[in-house]
């Protein structure tokens, strides 16, 4: 088989409130060991229609694992393993516009990282690598999602830029304000660092925020309840669903390549020289960089 013919194989990672995918044919839970540890949970394996679709529940089932407890280098490692070739993100978030509120569904195409006690990337001393991020989402899913959504009859906007929070706590008001003047669309907790790392691994990586509340700079919420929050929460994941169900089918048949090079990302960024390499983090990136290593 040429990599032409490689069939797509989607990754999803479920947010809060998403800790399993019904409706898929042939399903079966495994574990899968990486070299950055364990991942959030065991790894779901399924199929709608022809698409092979590969779930992972962020969170961990039960929603064991806080934002900056997850292991999201183990994550998308896992994936790589499973044979992904793409993966939809979908995540809870807060709205800072009028004309996103709770419901609707966002195809994020942009982030501001502001997250500080997590591990973002693969690469290090030993082996350095520098991967673009001028866009940071797959240009060929992003439109293929909204597209889906709106077929699904889910309000979506198709681009806006997630601000990536540390959490666990949620906004301030000065903070809100301030997020809202650099012109944020939506705020979460779980986006960065895993963009980054999808890159990293060459896989297309696309996201689906999902919003559920406005934040706290909203005259009329100008504190987020968690109950409340919750019953969209549950609401937007059975949208999430239908929106898969849409959306996988049509991925059995598009290019294997990505026009858009998520799968090349590689191609020009290791930066040590092959003689300078640590032997022990080739090893460690079998997975995630065995297309350009080698390994």
């Amino acid at each position: 088989m040429t990599a032409g013919d490689r069939p797509a194989v989607i990754g999803i990672v479920g947010g809060s409130g998403i800790y399993g995918m019904a409706g898929l044919e042939d399903m079966e839970w495994r574990a899968i060991d990486t070299p950055w540890g364990a991942p959030s949970d065991q790894v779901l394996f399924g199929r709608l229609g022809e698409t092979r679709l590969v779930f992972l529940p962020r969170h961990g089932r039960g929603h064991r694992l806080a934002p900056a407890g997850i292991n999201y280098r183990a994550n998308i490692d896992a994936l790589k393993r499973a044979g992904c070739t793409d993966i939809v993100s979908i995540s809870a978030c807060g709205s800072f516009r009028e004309d996103l509120p709770p419901g609707s569904f966002v195809i994020a195409d942009q982030f501001i990282d502001r997250t500080i006690a997590r591990e973002k990337s693969f690469f290090g001393n030993g082996l350095v690598a520098h991967v673009s991020m001028a866009h940071p989402t797959c240009r060929r899913l992003g439109p293929a999602l909204a597209a889906a959504a709106r077929d699904a009859g889910i309000a979506v906007r198709e681009g806006g830029t997630y601000l990536a929070m540390e959490g666990p706590q949620f906004s301030s008001l000065a903070e809100s304000r301030l997020y809202r003047s650099w012109g944020c669309d939506v705020i979460g907790m779980t986006n960065m660092p895993e963009a980054k790392l999808a890159r990293e691994a060459e896989l297309c990586y696309a996201s689906v925020a999902m919003v559920t509340d406005f934040d706290c700079w909203h005259p009329e919420h100008d504190h987020v309840e968690v109950a409340a929050v919750i019953k969209v929460l549950l609401d937007n994941a059975e949208k999430a669903k239908r929106l898969i169900a849409g959306f996988a089918p049509g991925m059995a048949r598009r290019p294997a390549c990505c026009a858009f090079g998520c799968d090349r990302a590689l191609d020009n960024a290791l930066i040590t020289a092959p003689e300078a390499r640590d032997p022990a983090m080739i090893a460690r990136l079998d997975a995630v960089a065995g297309r350009v290593l080698g390994a």
